[in-house]
């Protein structure tokens, strides 16, 4: 497979995370103003010598790399949850029953999870383990079993005795 600029190890070992370090450690002097008002040279040298402080080493550097791929990963979930809710909750078609948002809410999640697992290629192991097992037959007949006389309880409990009317 061909590499890329921006998959060469200069770049990604010390250029990246260089900049990250020195962008946000700027940012927050710049923000607030510790070291005075109106000290931008001073602030950008601080922030200069941190980030070279922090690709001299080694294991920063991972951190920093294993924080930004998770960081990433986390809002591009977010992203789509907020999206597929988005869908259920706004525009044209508003949901407007509380019990029904819930509803769809909690189905999001788990496809978001499922989703999550099958995109990290987690779906398959987790999926033999629910369902190609010796005791899963039996497990999920009960949960399913459970689940409609709770069904059946909760249609028939919030009926409830009305009085007959007259």
């Amino acid at each position: 497979m061909a590499e890329t600029i921006l998959q060469h190890w200069i770049f990604t070992r010390f250029a990246l995370p260089f900049l990250l370090v020195f962008f946000v450690v700027f940012a927050l002097l710049e923000k607030t103003k510790l070291l005075g008002d109106s000290k931008k040279q001073v602030n950008a040298l601080v922030a200069f010598v941190i980030g070279l402080i922090a690709i001299s080493v080694a294991y920063p550097i991972d951190v920093i790399n294993n924080l930004i791929l998770f960081l990433t990963i986390a809002i591009i979930v977010v992203f789509v949850g907020l999206i597929l809710w988005g869908f259920v909750s706004g525009g044209e078609a508003k949901v407007e029953n509380k019990y029904i948002k819930w509803v769809i809410g909690v189905v999001i999640a788990v496809a978001l999870i499922w989703a999550v697992l099958w995109a990290s290629k987690l779906a398959l192991p987790f999926y033999d383990f629910l369902f190609s097992q010796e005791w899963s037959g039996t497990f999920w007949t009960n949960v399913a079993f459970i689940a409609v006389i709770a069904i059946a309880l909760a249609l028939v409990l919030k009926g409830g005795a009305k009085p007959a009317s007259s």
